[in-house]
């Protein structure tokens, strides 16, 4: 199994910057993915960056300029830096883990509990 750990979330002030943590431990494949989801009130879950093992990233077209993810593979964890926060980013930010292959049966896909972010105008 794989646990995830987040930290870094909370009440900051638009246009100022947060950097958010998140830790794996357990059985973590050496080729993953790893990255942020978030999650408003009353919409959807929704993909904000992810990056693979290898380095292969994805923002959403929201968050691109203003985010930036990075990964220390040697310490499993995954980063997501938020410049220029905008009170639309007010948000549950989750971390999610994905590793080994499907076809394999060794694919898992892990979700963290969640960290607040709260950005006010």
């Amino acid at each position: 199994q794989v646990q995830l750990v987040e930290s870094g979330g909370g009440l900051v002030q638009a246009g100022r910057s947060l950097r958010l943590s998140c830790a794996a431990s357990g059985s973590i494949r050496s080729i993953n993915t790893m990255g942020w989801y978030r999650q408003a009130p009353g919409k959807q879950r929704e993909l904000v960056a992810i990056m693979s093992s290898g380095g292969r990233t994805n923002y959403a077209d929201s968050v691109k300029g203003r985010f930036a993810i990075s990964r220390d593979n040697a310490k499993n964890t995954v980063y997501l830096q938020m410049d220029n926060l905008a009170p639309e980013d007010t948000a549950v930010y989750y971390c999610n883990y994905r590793g080994g292959v499907m076809a394999l049966g060794t694919y898992l896909e892990v979700w963290g509990q969640g960290t607040l972010v709260t950005v006010s105008s």
